[in-house]
């Protein structure tokens, strides 16, 4: 009986030293791809971190906005999505996504701008430009989304006036009523923008650490990412789908 259990004990050894062997030799490969790359593509390129995909030899390249796929090599470089062709699912969006999740309920919601539609059950936090075209797209979207908290986080990024909107939408009695009236009805804000707008340079900070680096950005309530102004169904999904 001691003889086997030592002939177990011994297995067990060899498998673990196999994965620890297997493991290292990973480590090793995207640790090697990753110095390549950074040489190669220079430091205009921050690479977060480097995974194995699942297309076999393929090697998921993160850099924080954007996800690239290299062989193990770094000899060639692939720009685009992967799907998967059984569920249509898109790969790269759904892992960035997942990089890229966030601590919802530390966001500072005081410095947003809350809309509360229906009972306000579901949550999201959008980063929007006031004089963004798609934010716009996406208010208009909002519209037939119920039972949802939109915390607007005001990110004045495409230009001076952008600035100007968000600090007289932010220093209106009401802020709600003024940030919809410019984005549905094109009614332009009136407060002067004189008020406290610390908010807004808060929001410039959060943003650029969080690489929102386009606007609208949504955040769920799980921390997940979504880009751009997506369509009513879709946010509609995503939101029931939070756990």
């Amino acid at each position: 009986m001691q003889k086997r259990i030592r002939g177990i004990a011994a297995l067990v050894l060899a498998v673990a030293a196999a994965a620890l062997g297997c493991s290292a030799q990973a480590d090793q490969t995207t640790d090697r791809l990753k110095a390549t790359l950074q040489s190669r593509l220079g430091s205009d390129a921050s690479i977060k971190g480097i995974a194995k995909s699942p297309i076999a030899g393929l090697y998921e390249v993160n850099l924080g906005t954007q996800i690239i796929y290299s062989d193990a090599n770094g000899d060639y470089l692939l720009l685009g999505d992967l799907v998967d062709s059984k569920t249509r699912r898109n790969l790269t969006d759904a892992r960035l996504s997942d990089l890229n999740r966030i601590d919802f309920a530390s966001l500072p919601f005081a410095d947003a701008v809350k809309v509360v539609k229906g009972n306000g059950s579901r949550k999201i936090a959008v980063f929007s430009d006031p004089n963004c075209p798609y934010c716009h797209q996406l208010e208009t979207t909002l519209k037939s989304v119920d039972n949802v908290t939109v915390y607007t986080f005001l990110y004045p990024v495409l230009s001076p006036d952008s600035t100007a909107k968000a600090k007289s939408i932010w220093c209106s009695s009401d802020r709600a009523k003024a940030w919809e009236s410019w984005m549905l009805d094109r009614r332009a804000p009136s407060a002067a923008g004189t008020c406290d707008t610390a908010a807004i340079d808060s929001n410039l900070s959060l943003g650029a650490k969080m690489n929102v680096n386009g606007t609208p950005t949504i955040f769920l309530a799980d921390g997940r990412r979504l880009p751009g102004a997506v369509q009513a169904d879709r946010l509609d999904r995503e939101l029931n789908a939070v756990r």
